[in-house]
């Protein structure tokens, strides 16, 4: 996979697979927009990424509009055009039909979906005048139905069917659109959703029944699908949802 030339912004990029897909894409040449809300993990990913490739770090809360014009503005005059827009970043909190607050369902949706719509709305006609693609990352929530995280599933349903439907209306104007679907990932996304060191542990311990190969999956993994699926390699896949999840999806409900 050769990135050399293309820009990318990444959304999330200060921790987890957003951190991991910045580095992973830096070695393949891409010119990157690195955005995200903790500040100084933000710098660090750039920094290191800043080793292979040239970079832009922009601090931004993708709930606040202003905050998302600011992305693709800056991203463009710094750059001159866009390419590849990965939209990664995302919360997730717990709760079901009898304690999720409105409150709480807002937060998820305008995180998970909300701001994706509108960064997207804004990138397409960039993308339209590249040919680019856009990446989505979901879940393997928005695959399957889980309990105990209704919100957050419907969120990412939200994604796998916004997915879709922007591939149909962009595909004849030669712009991909995709999205990577994990299962289990060692990210700090579950501590931040609220559960404790000992619920965590007791999650990872369960993820080994519950994935077909045995264990949550890494960074790293999630990272190497969206670049394929950015790449060229990927020229005829569009309004796709591509499971990394260690097969979780095809396992039977426990």
């Amino acid at each position: 996979m050769n990135f050399s030339g293309k820009v990318v912004v990444v959304t999330g990029a200060s921790s987890g697979i957003g951190a991991a897909t910045a580095v992973f894409l830096s070695k393949l040449g891409a010119q990157l927009s690195l955005i995200g809300r903790n500040v100084n993990n933000l710098q660090k990913v750039n920094d290191d990424c800043a080793k292979s490739t040239s970079t832009i770090s922009i601090p931004a809360d993708l709930t606040i509009e202003g905050d998302i014009e600011k992305i693709i503005k800056s991203t463009v005059d710094h750059y001159g055009k866009l390419d590849v827009l990965i939209n990664n970043a995302g919360i997730i909190e717990t709760g079901s039909i009898e304690n999720t607050s409105l409150a709480q369902y807002d937060r998820l949706m305008n995180t998970n979906v909300r701001s994706i719509y509108y960064l997207t709305m804004l990138a397409v006609p960039h993308l339209l005048k590249t040919k680019g693609n856009i990446v989505n990352v979901s879940s393997v929530n928005g695959i399957r139905s889980f309990p105990g995280v209704l919100a957050y599933n419907v969120s990412k349903a939200s994604v796998d069917q916004f997915t879709r439907c922007v591939a149909l209306e962009l595909a004849p104007k030669g712009v991909r659109v995709n999205c990577v679907n994990p299962g289990v990932i060692l990210t700090e996304l579950q501590r931040r959703g609220g559960l404790n060191d000992d619920q965590y542990a007791a999650f990872l311990e369960r993820s080994k029944e519950t994935h077909a190969l045995g264990r949550p999956g890494k960074p790293d993994e999630v990272a190497a699908a969206i670049a394929f699926l950015a790449s060229d390699l990927a020229s005829n896949i569009t309004g796709a949802s591509l499971p990394v999840d260690g097969g979780r999806h095809a396992m039977c409900p426990r």
